[in-house]
């Protein structure tokens, strides 16, 4: 089987499960018009230009993931802190974009004792108008310097969509952390975004 037959496999799988577009497009780290070819597969129309990243091996074993969490904050603390010697210095809170960005954003504030806040996607939502929001279990956002996290930036529209909620709701978005930036993104809406890995298509 080829990895693109696999893909439509897994995403065919997904959606049986009950998964929406948006849902399947976070967990194959794939845009929205990517997974909706791979759900259609229109005749006469060429599979959309993207590139799938895979960092299961790494995400399903909780110490390598702690690794990479802490390699995301040494990064921001070294190299984008301004010589900051703790993120306490800059941020009070660390918003986890639903799902993957979570359990990244849930070590980085347990590391460096700060609250966390969990942003559920619009795309996640089954409603007539789909809208984002904040997980009522964890902390609220007013009056916070936040910091987002998300695993792969993939077309921006999900950060753009989180710096504008925060924003709305009387905080201020500090900087967007990734693992993987799929698109060259600098910054967001004004937010810088620092990834540890910049994925390039040649030609």
């Amino acid at each position: 089987m080829s990895a693109l037959e696999e893909l439509i496999t897994k995403a065919k799988a997904l959606q049986a499960e009950g998964h929406t577009p948006g849902q399947i497009s976070d967990e194959l780290g794939l845009s929205m018009e990517t997974v909706t070819w791979l759900l259609t597969q229109p005749k006469g129309m060429e599979a959309p230009k993207d590139v799938h990243i895979d960092w299961t091996e790494v995400g399903s074993h909780g110490t390598l993931l702690n690794d990479m969490a802490m390699i995301m904050l040494k990064r921001f603390l070294y190299l984008g802190g301004g010589g900051v010697r703790t993120a306490g210095d800059l941020l009070d809170t660390v918003v986890g974009i639903a799902p993957s960005g979570v359990p990244l954003a849930t070590l980085i504030a347990a590391e460096e004792g700060l609250k966390l806040a969990v942003y559920l996607p619009a795309k996640h939502s089954r409603s007539e108008t789909p809208t984002g929001s904040l997980s009522g279990t964890f902390s609220t956002i007013t009056g916070q310097r936040c910091i987002i996290i998300d695993d792969v930036v993939t077309t921006g529209t999900t950060l753009s969509e989180t710096i504008q909620f925060i924003r709305r709701h009387g905080a201020t978005p500090v900087a967007v952390w990734s693992l993987f930036d799929k698109r060259g993104v600098r910054e967001v809406d004004g937010v810088p975004v620092q990834s540890l890995f910049a994925i390039s298509r040649l030609g």
